[in-house]
């Protein structure tokens, strides 16, 4: 399984967000190495996205909202969610949801 995982609910539709493309990658210093990318699924989640152990270190999981608006015929005043967070524990599960609406967004540390 996954050590990150995340999940994408659209907040003024109340219902989760399917095909949203994520980009996972692990910052390190001024490199920036993708480590996986995928589409969340019809119940909005990434349940495999990339390798089941990390590195302790800082990460960021990228939202390409712009193409998820346009599929949903919305407007969109973020096309591009980037949510950069640092890990400690690499063998905790990290899930990393976010919450979606045309002109705003937010997010937490799930479990």
């Amino acid at each position: 399984m996954s050590v990150i995982t995340t999940h994408v609910l659209d907040t003024a539709r109340g219902r989760p967000a399917p095909g949203v493309p994520v980009r996972l990658e692990h910052l390190d210093g001024d490199r920036v190495h993708v480590l996986a990318e995928a589409r969340t699924d019809d119940d909005g989640r990434v349940r495999e996205l990339g390798p089941d152990r990390v590195e302790p270190g800082t990460y960021r999981l990228v939202f390409d909202v712009a193409a998820y608006a346009e599929a949903t015929g919305q407007d969109c005043f973020f096309p591009e969610v980037c949510l950069t967070f640092a890990l400690t524990d690499p063998t905790a599960h990290h899930h990393v949801p976010l919450l979606l609406s045309p002109f705003a967004y937010s997010t937490y540390r799930g479990s």
